[in-house]
């Protein structure tokens, strides 16, 4: 396994993490998801991601249970808050209240005294961010989250937390947004904006979906028991499972082929090769995937494949910025 710093911090996390959405506590039964945690420890994987929201809080649970048992500072764990946990008003958001029940929540789930990285889910509209940020440097003080981190924010809302976050004399590292060779729309504004503050991106869906691992052909139903099958991860893979995309995709198979790669391999590799990018995030309902795909780490793409890369995907590559979204919490 290969290690970066994320952001400009000096916190090293592996270049592979291992993260549960979609798969610990819902797709996955529990034997299967701690022989995926075993896999990712046995392959030097050191970082792991997940969230409060996932499987309704068990995902978390879950991940508790895999790591137990490890040295607690051997590996680094992160999760989120803003999603719904619960049915009141209070129960979503980055309000004081609700981040202060969190972060308990995590920890207790978890099996932790605390996480090395505490991320704002999405940004809050309905809260002052003066607000969100206090309550993250409490946490941050009291010793219940080592750095900050948020995932999915725009440009404008990274650099107002790192200012913020200068004022509090608080870490803030990270930025966890959607990234793969489909879906490029952090490019031109929020991996500058995060360079610039010293963030480094945790990025999510390096294989958009599974997409880019070439299982979904055109013309074909897709594989049963796939993601694309499965009613709570299908609502997220419907952008790419279009003709023209599924036929662009699988002309990768020839140049993964000659460079030495899986699919897989080659779309984590490919994030791995922007400055901005300190880990990505691969999630598995198999060990042999995470065998399989741990194996980018490291993995040095020429200029030339990365070029015939874009080529060959041309515009069905998605760059709007616009479409790094904040939702429109109201109460």
């Amino acid at each position: 396994m290969h290690f970066r710093h994320l952001g400009r911090s000096g916190l090293a996390v592996s270049e592979i993490s291992f993260g549960n959405w979609l798969t610990h506590g819902s797709q996955v039964e529990e034997e299967a998801a701690l022989a995926c945690v075993k896999a990712a420890l046995d392959v030097g994987i050191t970082t792991f991601d997940t969230a409060d929201v996932y499987a309704g809080t068990r995902a978390e649970a879950v991940l508790g249970r895999a790591l137990k048992g490890q040295r607690r500072a051997g590996y680094e764990l992160f999760t989120k808050v803003y999603w719904p946990t619960g049915p009141g008003k209070n129960d979503s958001g980055l309000s004081r209240k609700h981040i202060m029940e969190s972060i308990h929540g995590s920890l207790s789930r978890l099996q932790t005294d605390y996480v090395d990285l505490y991320q704002a889910h999405r940004f809050d509209n309905a809260t002052p961010l003066e607000e969100t940020m206090l309550a993250f440097a409490d946490i941050v003080r009291q010793g219940k989250a080592l750095y900050i981190g948020v995932s999915e924010w725009t440009a404008d809302q990274i650099r107002l937390g790192a200012a913020m976050a200068r004022e509090l004399r608080i870490p803030f590292i990270s930025n966890q947004p959607q990234y793969s060779m489909l879906w490029r729309v952090i490019e031109a504004q929020v991996i500058p904006a995060s360079l610039e503050e010293g963030l480094g991106q945790i990025v999510w869906s390096p294989m958009a979906m599974g997409v880019l691992t070439g299982k979904y052909l055109p013309g074909k139903p897709p594989p049963a028991g796939s993601r694309a099958t499965d009613p709570s991860g299908s609502r997220f893979i419907a952008r790419f499972m279009k003709e023209d995309v599924l036929t662009r995709v699988q002309q990768l198979r020839p140049l993964a082929q000659d460079a030495g790669l899986t699919m897989a391999q080659l779309a984590v590799a490919w994030v791995l090769q922007n400055k901005g990018v300190s880990s990505a995030i691969i999630g598995a309902s198999r060990p042999e995937q995470v065998l399989d795909t741990a194996k980018a780490a490291g993995v040095k793409l020429e200029p030339e494949l990365m070029r015939r890369i874009d080529e060959v995907l041309g515009p069905i590559v998605e760059r709007d910025p616009a479409l790094t979204e904040t939702p429109d919490r109201k109460i």
